[in-house]
């Protein structure tokens, strides 16, 4: 039998548990370093399917490990679980429909992205075992992908140093190799310190904080033109200083992601935002705290092991979808302006006309996304490679109440097992060549072009601390 028809009927032997696994997740809907019930559910799952579990993972209480086997070499798979805040909505709606108002939910799919991660380490297990293959199994229970970057931690910590490949994906709207160049991004609170006042009767005896706060932001703005065009900053005012304006805000402070294809160019230019924040605290009168909370590496691609994984892909096809499930997507995308259901299109023709992409994408290697993931701490230390398998309709954005309408929905379900098949498939089509390895391990040397892997996080950064 094929191996990918075995790994295959494996996944789809467990694929009820697996189902109930990544709704449960859905439903927990925990956000980054919170998410205890669904580390839980993902450790217990590891235990019953063979794996040993190692938990507090870089002194994150939802990190953990589950291991399997011994020697080399060492198959990571990634997974991730955390949800986003606000995005609450009911499952298989077609319009906006809150679950719980002002509520979490999974609007990035995280649900889908970890169980599939699990099905492929289950699948991959379960062959070696069949056939007698040396090496180790890892799945990374990774935290707080969406703010807070756990695998950059996890990364300081060591605990990828010893893997050979690693393989990760992510849910989608198309069939393809994810195969992108991503920017560093620092993730850095400003909290600025004034001094409260009467804002009628004394207000030359305040000091206004969210002065600062709008000082600095404007400073910023005007950064915007002398800085590389890749770059990207932005931000979102955590806290006002109250709701009363006639009191001198004492209190205010800002979030900032500040964003390059390099971390030596991030550090760059977060160290000109500082010295806007500085500034900015020079003209209100106030004082400014910079609390660098967290950071994270660019994604470097390896086209070895993407080729790799792109040829299963194309071996496995992709999922059918039956009538019932194209309607759904349908009305999905009746809620979506002209341009998200153009974008898709745009990039490949073939997919005009429909709801669901039904076709693999052709293999673009060496893309430019202008987003960050902590994958790319990883990518650093480890050839990694990503696919993205079809889950949405074409066209939803991710980060929206659709996204998360979806996410227990079949459709959702055929793209995370399917993802989790292409993994493992690719993970035992490595393993019978060796030569892979090594040759994935000399792309990645070449691609650092002479830098080693330096953890972007200071070691003041002991962890990262839940704020919103």
């Amino acid at each position: 039998m094929d191996f990918r028809t075995r790994l295959s009927a494996i996944i789809e032997e467990k694929r009820e548990k697996l189902i109930q696994v990544s709704d449960k997740i859905w439903s927990y809907a925990e956000t980054g370093f919170e998410e205890f019930q669904s580390a839980d559910l993902l450790c217990k799952t590891l235990e019953e399917e063979g794996f040993s579990v190692e938990k507090g993972i870089a002194d994150i209480e939802t990190a953990f490990i589950g291991s399997y086997g011994s020697g080399k070499p060492v198959i990571a798979f990634l997974g991730e679980f955390d949800a986003l805040t606000g995005l609450s909505q009911n499952g298989g709606a077609t319009q906006p429909d809150p679950e719980k108002t002002g509520g979490n939910g999974h609007g990035c799919g995280h649900n889908l992205l970890g169980t599939g991660s699990l099905a492929a380490a289950i699948a991959l297990r379960t062959y070696m075992i069949e056939n007698n293959l040396e090496g180790t199994v890892r799945y990374y229970g990774c935290p707080g992908e969406e703010i807070g970057g756990g695998k950059t931690f996890m990364a300081r910590a060591g605990v990828f140093d010893d893997v050979d490949f690693a393989l990760t994906w992510h849910p989608g709207t198309t069939n393809n190799i994810w195969s992108a160049r991503t920017l560093a991004c620092y993730e850095v609170y400003f909290k600025f310190k004034g001094k409260s006042s009467h804002a009628a009767a004394t207000p030359h005896l305040g000091r206004s904080a969210l002065d600062g706060v709008e000082l600095m932001n404007i400073g910023v703005n005007y950064l915007r033109e002398h800085i590389i065009p890749e770059a990207r900053v932005h931000y979102a005012i955590t806290n006002t200083g109250g709701f009363s304006p006639n009191v001198v805000q004492a209190e205010a402070e800002v979030l900032y992601f500040v964003r390059a294809p390099r971390v030596s160019q991030t550090e760059e230019i977060y160290q000109r935002v500082c010295e806007i924040a500085r500034g900015a605290a020079l003209m209100s009168g106030t004082e400014v705290e910079i609390d660098l909370a967290s950071a994270l590496s660019n994604v470097i691609p390896n086209t070895t092991l993407e080729k790799a994984m792109y040829e299963n892909f194309v071996e496995l096809g992709v999922p059918e979808h039956t009538g019932e499930e194209l309607q759904f997507a349908q009305k999905i995308r009746a809620t979506l302006a002209e341009a998200d259901k153009k974008f898709e299109v745009e990039k490949n023709q073939a997919l005009a006309g429909k709801d669901m992409a039904d076709l693999i994408n052709p293999f673009s290697p060496d893309e430019f996304m202008a987003g960050s993931t902590d994958v790319g701490d990883v990518s650093w230390i480890v050839p990694t490679a990503q696919c993205m398998t079809a889950c949405e309709p074409l066209g939803t954005p991710l980060h929206t109440w659709q996204i998360v309408a979806t996410g227990t929905t079949s459709l959702a379900h055929k793209g995370m097992l399917h993802a989790g098949k292409i993994m493992a498939a690719t993970a035992v089509d490595v393993l019978q060549k060796p030569e892979l390895i090594e040759k994935a391990k000399a792309e990645l040397v070449e691609r650092r072009d002479g830098e080693e892997y330096v953890c972007p996080l200071p070691p003041e950064v002991k962890e990262y601390k839940v704020r919103i």
